[in-house]
């Protein structure tokens, strides 16, 4: 029997029993969650469908040939609908499963530490959706780019589960790398990374995204790959400057307190400016 989860007090003991109880009603709210959005994918299915074909469709008219899906057995159809439903079913209901992880992990957390999480899942949420949107936007041009390789006289007939595991790779892609920079500032937050750390890596973590961008973009063209790297670059460089002012904010604490402060560096748009600390 699932029971719904009860509020916990801050800094109150479970035994691991009731650690494991918790997780199992947190994991089946999850799971419903993303049920309910399932079946409201299930509706707006033929319309999407539809979408994700319009690509095809333009790419056919530019080529003057056949580029379509194609359905290669029985049930691939219904199999394609459940696939694309339970997809929209996580991406709908990404906001209530990240929660049930916040509410899991929220009661052995300080006040601070939870107000941390909040913050944590209210920037990676836009940021992942906004990743997702730019790959959508980008979806046309890299479907054009790769059907343009197709012989001329010859017909692009494409699996449909293949092109959907395209698109979902291409969507993945984009969302997890515009979150990333939020790991790079609860890693901050957390005391593990200094943003001098992130500062002195700024040339790796350029080339990391461009590598990045071409092994998870499924198109081998540039425009996609800067497309993708270029915002992993910007908030990259934005997490480091979020980084730098709480790394600020924690000397000035220190010092009050007669503690050491931590090893700070110029800020990047600060190149010339002399040291800030240096550790006692």
């Amino acid at each position: 029997m699932i029971r719904l989860p009860r509020r916990r007090a801050p800094g109150a003991r479970m035994s691991l029993g009731g650690h494991l109880v918790e997780l199992r009603n947190r994991l089946f709210l999850s799971a419903a969650g993303v049920v309910v959005g399932a079946v409201a994918g299930w509706f707006v299915y033929d319309p999407l469908l539809g979408a994700l074909m319009d690509p095809l469709a333009k790419a056919a008219a530019e080529r003057s040939g056949t580029v379509t899906l194609n359905f290669s057995t029985v049930a691939a159809s219904f199999d394609l609908k459940l696939k694309v439903s339970f997809f929209l079913g996580m991406f709908m209901s990404c906001p209530w499963w990240l929660y049930q992880l916040w509410a899991f992990v929220t009661p052995g957390l300080t006040s601070k530490e939870r107000r941390g999480a909040i913050g944590f899942v209210a920037a990676a949420v836009p940021l992942f959706i906004g990743g997702a949107m730019l790959a959508w936007w980008v979806l046309p041009n890299a479907v054009s780019i790769l059907t343009g390789f197709t012989p001329k006289g010859a017909f692009n007939i494409i699996d449909a589960q293949v092109y959907l595991t395209f698109v979902m790779r291409l969507l993945g892609a984009f969302g997890l790398g515009c979150v990333v920079p939020v790991f790079m500032v609860a890693l901050n937050l957390a005391g593990a990374v200094l943003a001098a750390t992130w500062l002195k890596g700024w040339r790796w973590a350029v080339v990391l995204a461009f590598a990045f961008s071409a092994v998870a973009s499924p198109t081998p063209d540039v425009l996609t790959m800067l497309v993708l790297a270029t915002p992993i670059c910007v908030l990259y460089f934005g997490a480091v400057i979020v980084s730098h002012f709480h790394d600020r904010r924690v000397n000035r604490r220190r010092l009050a307190e007669g503690l050491p402060p931590l090893k700070q560096i110029a800020p990047f748009w600060r190149r010339d400016a002399p040291v800030e600390s240096e550790p006692a």
